[in-house]
């Protein structure tokens, strides 16, 4: 076995990586385990991210953190863990490969999937900008544009009323789910001109050159500049809930302000975490989980 880490960091998107920095330069030792999953991966062009006037691509991005962390020595392995438990002296987590790290302290910094519509050639077509996820991140990029947005519920109502602020051809596409909206909800869809189509979506083609297109059930065609999934995130925090820490009821984890979870040692930050997703929150966040992290291992209790 070899011997105790100060901290292990579970992913190695901007949160785990930026984190890897912090805990480098206090001397700290520590390990990235990362399964190369990051959402960060996925973003074309990021234009909202401080520092980056002409924008930057997610896997610049990821690289240039990457490499500034192992500028100060900082470990990054490519692998995933499989499980973690509680120790006496902090965790114990077995690796993919069957390996074990004994850690003091454990950052969660694992983020979440993105629900996604059925369509071929997903990550070329979000390349193009033709199927996105998120508004925050790039809804001045679709100014006046013909957006669709797919998905049912309280969320999709948000997201497509969000959008309205950025063109005002906005269309909610429910996928045949039937939306049981609130007399508020269909209130504000109905002020801010956002069309509501009940019938299922048979396809979605997002090909090069063309349009993101959507055949409906009854053989309509409706034509897009871009397309907004929905369709929700599932948070992966199955480490989290192994060890018994509390999570919000979508299954992301509480924190205080130091980025401490529930359970002692145990730290998140990132999209796992039940706040804003955005690659500078996130960021933010692993500079106080790890500074934290820190002074809590220099003054245990």
């Amino acid at each position: 076995m070899p011997p105790m880490l100060d901290c292990l960091i579970v992913g190695g998107g901007p949160a785990g990586l930026t984190a890897a920095i912090y805990l480098a330069r206090y001397r700290r030792s520590a390990l990235v385990v990362d399964e190369a999953k990051s959402r960060c991966a996925w973003i074309p062009t990021s234009h909202n991210l401080a520092g980056f006037t002409g924008g930057i691509r997610g896997t610049d991005l990821l690289a240039r953190i990457r490499a500034q962390a192992e500028t100060y020595g900082g470990r990054i392995e490519t692998g995933s863990v499989a499980a973690l438990e509680r120790v006496e002296r902090g965790f114990r987590a077995k690796l993919g490969d069957g390996r074990q790290v004994d850690a003091a302290a454990v950052l969660l910094a694992t983020g979440v999937i993105d629900g996604q519509p059925r369509v071929s050639h997903l990550y070329e077509a979000m390349q193009r900008g033709q199927i996105r996820v998120c508004p925050i991140c790039d809804g001045y990029e679709v100014i006046d544009k013909r957006i669709a947005v797919l998905g049912h519920g309280a969320q999709a109502v948000g997201e497509a009323c969000f959008i309205r602020t950025y063109s005002p051809t906005v269309t909610l596409l429910t996928l045949g789910e039937p939306m049981a909206l609130t007399m508020e909800e269909r209130t504000e869809l109905g002020t801010a001109g956002i069309a509501v189509i009940e019938e299922p979506v048979t396809a979605v083609e997002a090909g090069a050159g063309q349009s993101t297109r959507l055949t409906l059930e009854s053989g309509q065609i409706l034509d897009f500049d871009t397309l907004y999934s929905a369709l929700g995130i599932t948070a992966r925090s199955g480490l989290a809930e192994q060890v018994g820490a509390e999570m919000d009821t979508d299954g992301r984890l509480i924190v205080d302000r130091h980025q401490r979870s529930s359970v002692p040692g145990l730290y998140a930050a990132g999209d796992v975490v039940s706040t804003l997703n955005q690659i500078a929150v996130a960021m933010g966040e692993a500079a106080i989980a790890a500074t934290a992290i820190h002074n809590d291992l220099r003054n245990p209790g």
